[in-house]
């Protein structure tokens, strides 16, 4: 881990919060959809819906918060998100039917993309002349926590009882208020001035809009390992169930082990095109591998469905590397909540249409829907580099005001 991360007592604080929350995540990303398939009892598909509704949702309230971020000040505005976020995950215990589950899993994913949109005025001030090193650390300490959390949800899977699953949800929602109590130590940052012009400059800035649905289809990558390959392995395949848990394990293990490196690597917006290029193809090869894991032994399948996640993982790397490199880079400094928030509606748009699609095309659809998806993820790379390439010549110039004055820890 580099060093100079562990030097500043601010950025030991956010790995720490991050860590907390991830830890909780993990039981949710790894058996959150089978909560409501296995245990609560909701078909696939509605479930895949109410996700893309709460995903709708999550992206008008995230634009709404980048730029309260900006001008009210970032840690206060994250932290609340995290209590929001606590509640709203609590409330799952509660849920009995398709509205119920609507309404909890909107309440979540809102606070989710608020969150995220808080948060990263905090990353660009606190990450030293590369924020994007700090974001790939942070990264790394999102799938140590992730990691640790899909080992508890694989016992909950295991079991398979509504008590257990209850408990994980419990689980999640006390990590999430931990989160929030451990970032209330930052030291808050000062509100950033408004520079001159229109208010809303990001969604303005039509290069920078195209790449923010580029790497929107491109995350939906991310609800492959924690949507389509759960419901597969369960579905479609021999393998034991525990090789959920698995394969959660093994992405998150290289995530870990090779994300800092993957950033450093992806150094300019020009590294970040060719990043994207590459995790294209990688993501093409792995869901081409993915349905050949059905009606074959157990051993082979879990050999193949691991194989995959290898390489769907390596894919991911390039393809997190290159958005962090690109959303900073190409965002000026005193809109940056907004900026990146704008680029956070990619992510809210694979929520939204992720899970719900990949169910469509890879579960009810079956193999060929896999090659499918491998095929949208290969264009997608291919269509970035000349998108990067006209953000880049169109970036207008923006003075960069000082670094913002930090105000007290209270």
């Amino acid at each position: 881990m580099p060093r100079w991360m562990l030097d500043a007592g601010p950025q030991r604080v956010l790995v720490a919060s991050n860590f907390v929350y991830t830890l909780g995540s993990g039981l949710y990303l790894t058996a959150g959809v089978l909560y409501f398939t296995e245990a609560v009892r909701l078909p696939a598909g509605q479930v895949g819906l109410g996700l893309g509704i709460a995903g709708l949702l999550a992206l008008i309230v995230g634009v709404a918060v980048d730029h309260l971020a900006d001008r009210r000040g970032a840690r206060g505005i994250y932290a609340a998100t995290l209590v929001v976020q606590a509640l709203a995950t609590a409330g799952f215990v509660l849920v009995d039917g398709f509205w119920p589950f609507v309404g909890a899993v909107c309440a979540a994913a809102a606070a989710k993309a608020a969150g995220t949109a808080a948060r990263s005025p905090l990353i660009r001030h606190y990450g030293g002349e590369r924020p994007q090193q700090l974001r790939a650390y942070l990264r790394a300490v999102t799938n140590v926590g992730i990691s640790l959390g899909a080992v508890l949800a694989g016992w909950v899977v295991q079991v398979g009882t509504l008590s257990a699953y209850q408990l994980m949800v419990a689980g999640n929602a006390i990590a999430f208020v931990v989160s929030a109590v451990i970032l209330l130590r930052l030291p808050s940052v000062a509100p950033l001035p408004a520079a001159g012009g229109p208010r809303w400059i990001a969604v303005r800035d039509r290069p920078y809009l195209l790449l923010t649905v580029l790497d929107g289809v491109m995350a939906i990558q991310f609800k492959v390992l924690t949507v389509a390959v759960p419901l597969w392995i369960v579905g479609a395949t021999t393998a034991p169930h525990w090789l959920i848990s698995a394969t959660m394990l093994t992405g998150t293990v290289l995530v870990v082990a090779f994300q800092v490196r993957a950033g450093r690597t992806v150094d300019s917006p020009a590294a970040g095109a060719r990043a994207y290029r590459r995790a294209g193809v990688a993501f093409l090869i792995a869901c081409s591998l993915l349905p050949l894991s059905a009606g074959i032994p157990a051993w082979a399948a879990a050999a193949l469905l691991l194989t995959a996640v290898v390489i769907h993982t390596v894919g991911e790397l390039w393809h997190s590397a290159a958005g962090f490199e690109v959303s900073f880079a190409l965002a000026p400094h005193h809109a940056t909540g907004q900026y990146l928030g704008v680029f956070g509606l990619g992510a809210g748009l694979a929520e939204a249409l992720g899970p719900g699609l990949l169910i469509t095309l890879c579960i009810t659809w079956g193999r060929p829907g896999w090659y499918v998806t491998g095929a949208m993820f290969a264009l997608t790379g291919l269509a970035a580099p000349p998108a990067v390439r006209w953000a880049h010549r169109h970036r207008a110039p923006h003075p960069e005001p000082a670094p913002a004055r930090e105000a007290s820890t209270a």
